[in-house]
């Protein structure tokens, strides 16, 4: 990260989902890197642990299963006794369970994608929303979508793009709802990453060839690449922007 530019994220809370995935990590390594104190939260304890060790003293591992709603309440109280108050929220964690033939897309595998791409950011925001509204202070909310919410997708992705155009789309009415607290809600639309999630274990190399042929930057975006924009987002460079969703693509969806 350069030193010519700070982010003025010191001391900042931010409670990161998906933060030991790969865009997760690299996005909670930025903010640990800037001065924030990092609540690293995903489904397995000792994972979460182990990064938070990584990252710093200041930062603390939350292992819990997002989709039990009940349980998002309590983390949030808990994240602000051990951490203290959450600034900044960034809903990462997210799952795909590709069909190639939507004729083989079951109802499980529907729910399973839509209570983690969309449920679980909803009810968590609202969960961290209600404590700064209680308090008065405002705060910053992050949702990943994906270009998938504008290009439909591709790959068999269609359930979990449909969720990604939910995202974008509830970014905007959570802006909308809570800007009188003085809470921005933005999202990152990540392109096509070079992480297991994109799938290509199932390409050809020629195929991937011609994935990457349609990118004008010309190659595969890698996790690294979405921690500015977010860290942007999460500052007071962006103080006015809400409702807004930042194009992280290389150029292969463009809007």
């Amino acid at each position: 990260m350069s030193d010519n530019l700070s982010f003025g994220l010191e001391g900042k809370i931010v409670l990161l989902t998906g933060a030991t995935g790969a865009i997760g990590g690299a996005v909670a390594k930025g903010f640990a890197d800037a001065g924030s104190k990092v609540a690293v939260v995903d489904i397995d304890q000792a994972r979460c642990d182990e990064f938070a060790a990584e990252l710093g003293p200041q930062h603390a591992g939350f292992g819990v299963d997002l989709t039990d709603t009940a349980r998002l309440s309590p983390l949030v109280e808990k994240v602000e006794t051990i951490l203290g108050k959450i600034d900044v929220l960034v809903n990462i964690a997210g799952v795909i369970k590709r069909a190639d033939d939507l004729f083989q897309v079951s109802e499980s595998d529907f729910d399973f994608q839509m209570d983690i791409n969309v449920k679980v950011p909803f009810f968590l925001s609202q969960a961290v929303a209600k404590s700064m509204v209680d308090d008065g202070r405002g705060g910053v909310i992050i949702n990943y979508s994906s270009q998938g919410w504008m290009s439909g997708g591709f790959g068999g992705s269609v359930v979990y793009n449909a969720g990604k155009g939910a995202i974008t789309t509830m970014t905007r009415g959570l802006a909308r709802s809570w800007a009188d607290h003085g809470i921005r809600v933005n999202s990152v639309a990540p392109g096509l990453v070079e992480t297991p999630m994109l799938g290509l274990n199932r390409m050809s190399d020629g195929q991937i060839d011609d994935l990457v042929s349609g990118i004008p930057l010309k190659r595969l975006a890698q996790p690294e690449d979405h921690t500015g924009a977010t860290l942007f987002l999460a500052s007071d460079h962006a103080a006015y922007m809400t409702g807004a969703t930042i194009n992280v693509s290389g150029g292969f969806l463009m809007y």
